[in-house]
């Protein structure tokens, strides 16, 4: 398969759809803390000052303005890096935005191995399973700019806290326009009978690319893309496993309590069969660019394949 980088950074997408929703809804406000360059969101600004706030470097109190100004009725967005966006705030976003349900939507960007030459520090691999277990927050992640765009709308009409993983770069382009999503629902790229790959994020395109190499092996493939985390597509989950009898999931995190977790309890629970995970076994992150990366902590379609046959011949 032939893949080609989206024109378009993923930060522009967001900040186009921050713009545009943001001209017909003037609840819409953004509060950042000290990385409007990084987001784009300083466009927004330069249309919209009266409604962007930027705290500085104080992540736990961009979340704390961001639920008082929900609570005032707005619809505040805020974004910084991951580790930033979850660990470093994990409390004021579980008291002062879920616990109050408070209508907060949260972007953390450059997530897991995208944080590259900054390192470890900066390399979280724990903000789903961080987000996933605060009651009432929906948990999403866009592959590219289509998916963003399609996904935007309901997550600003969505009513109650969201956090959404972003890729901030160029992605590759996986969906074109004629692709429709729902948050909360899972879309499959590919019906196939022996095993499904479960993936989300940049390790959508690794799902694709390992189906297609299995498929030059005789084995058929489905590839599920696991948008939304949070609520978990249960009924598409187990609808593939039963067509297919084992799976693998893919992600760009620990493979404890996000994805892997998510769709391992879903299938215990109610359709046992095997299930083996893609994603970063208990250790930090590294300096590194994004392709050394994927080898060296094992993200590549190639470790896919590998966990793919492993799981078929456990059935």
């Amino acid at each position: 398969m032939e893949w080609m980088r989206e024109t378009n950074e993923m930060r522009l997408a967001y900040s186009d759809a921050l713009i545009e929703r943001g001209r017909a809804d003037e609840r819409i406000c953004v509060v950042e803390a000290d990385l409007m360059g990084s987001s784009s969101t300083g466009r927004f600004q330069k249309l919209f000052p009266e409604r962007t706030i930027d705290v500085g470097v104080a992540e736990a109190n961009m979340i704390g303005v961001a639920a008082g100004l929900a609570a005032m009725g707005k619809i505040p967005f805020t974004h910084t890096f991951t580790p930033f966006a979850s660990r470093r705030c994990c409390d004021q976003v579980t008291l002062s935005v879920a616990y109050a349900r408070m209508n907060v939507k949260m972007v953390g960007s450059d997530p897991g191995i995208c944080a590259e030459l900054n390192g470890g520090t900066h390399m979280s691999f724990e903000d789903m399973a961080i987000m996933r277990n605060i009651p009432g927050m929906v948990v999403c992640e866009p592959v590219d700019s289509v998916q963003l765009r399609k996904l935007f709308g309901q997550i600003v009409d969505h009513e109650g806290p969201v956090y959404m993983r972003l890729f901030r770069k160029a992605p590759w382009k996986v969906f074109d326009e004629s692709a429709e999503f729902t948050l909360g629902k899972a879309y499959t790229l590919k019906k196939g009978r022996d095993a499904t790959v479960f993936a989300t994020g940049i390790m959508v395109k690794e799902a694709l690319d390992a189906a297609e190499t299995l498929a030059g092996e005789g084995v058929d493939v489905e590839v599920v893309n696991i948008h939304t985390l949070k609520p978990l597509d249960t009924q598409a989950v187990l609808e593939s496993v039963a067509r297919t009898g084992c799976c693998v999931t893919a992600e760009n995190a620990f493979t404890i309590n996000g994805l892997g977790s998510a769709v391992a309890d879903c299938v215990c629970a109610a359709h046992p069969c095997p299930v083996l995970r893609v994603g970063v076994d208990d250790r930090f992150g590294e300096v590194g660019k994004l392709d050394y990366l994927q080898s060296a902590l094992h993200l590549t379609a190639a470790d896919i394949v590998e966990k793919v046959r492993a799981a078929i011949a456990m059935k």
